[in-house]
């Protein structure tokens, strides 16, 4: 089995006692542009193994990183989504962080109704991507991509969406009716924006979403969906550590990269789970 961070970890900081919990998910059943995603988890920790133990000014595999055996992806995706979210439930119910490798953005459903099972108390998902994914359906699929945070919303998730840059009419009244906190990549990258303040009523446990698409295409080609104006590297975890400050990290997860036989790409994404990580 792969090791995320293998080249570092002592024998202590890869038990199951570990504090975070890497699950890796292939999952490529919905995607509508390019291809790839399946690959995506492999590619994150092969690369990882590139990384050093310090990530900014933290050391967060000191806690300890602990790898799961890569989700079974196959059969219907409400399946999927019930053996992802038995994963992160059973993480979070332990005391751990799950830290989900994508694999397509569709996964992050399962991924937070674990979690929000667990904790049964509200939680907010701070979101970076390119697209809002508030669609109801896309292309006939409920359990879309382009959907996902549509039905986080259903289920009473609160989003806050950095970076989006290509949305529906569908998903501009879905962000209205469901009170999603946005400031889009426009705003973000033209006003050189690093910190942005969540509403004061917004949820104190918070999931991370990450989609690499989030990034500027200058600093992520290597995704199925690429959209031009998107945010620098260092821009996007500032957003999201600065969201962090005085709320508690519950789970998060990475997703949407394709590899295309570029090392930087994988390891940039590699790079970013690891800073997230610190972030928790």
């Amino acid at each position: 089995m792969s090791v995320f961070l293998d080249s570092e970890l002592t024998t202590s900081e890869r038990t199951e006692n570990a504090r975070f919990r890497v699950i890796p998910v292939p999952l490529e059943r919905t995607v509508s542009y390019g291809s790839g995603t399946a690959g995506g988890p492999a590619a994150i920790i092969e690369a990882s193994n590139e990384l050093e133990r310090i990530t900014g000014l933290a050391e967060p595999c000191i806690a300890g990183i602990f790898t799961e055996e890569p989700l079974n992806c196959d059969g219907p995706m409400p399946a999927v989504m019930e053996r992802l979210a038995l994963r992160t439930e059973a993480a979070i119910r332990a005391g751990k962080v799950p830290v989900t490798l994508g694999g397509e953005h569709s996964l992050s459903y399962g991924a937070v109704m674990g979690v929000a099972r667990a904790l049964n108390q509200p939680i907010g998902i701070v979101q970076i991507d390119a697209h809002a994914d508030l669609r109801d359906t896309y292309q006939g699929e409920k359990h879309s991509h382009a959907s996902v945070m549509h039905l986080l919303a259903q289920e009473g998730v609160r989003l806050a969406q950095f970076g989006v840059r290509a949305f529906s009419t569908e998903e501009a009244q879905s962000r209205v009716k469901n009170s999603v906190f946005h400031i889009d990549a426009e705003e973000l990258v033209t006003g050189n924006i690093h910190a942005v303040d969540l509403p004061k009523d917004f949820p104190e446990l918070v999931y991370v979403s990450f989609d690499v698409d989030g990034l500027d295409p200058s600093q992520m080609p290597a995704t199925g969906t690429p959209v031009p104006g998107g945010l620098g590297y260092y821009q996007a975890l500032q957003l999201v550590e600065h969201a962090l400050r005085g709320r508690k990290c519950v789970g998060f997860d990475v997703v949407e990269l394709a590899p295309d036989g570029n090392a930087a790409w994988d390891f940039t994404a590699a790079q970013i789970v690891y800073r997230l990580m610190a972030a928790c």
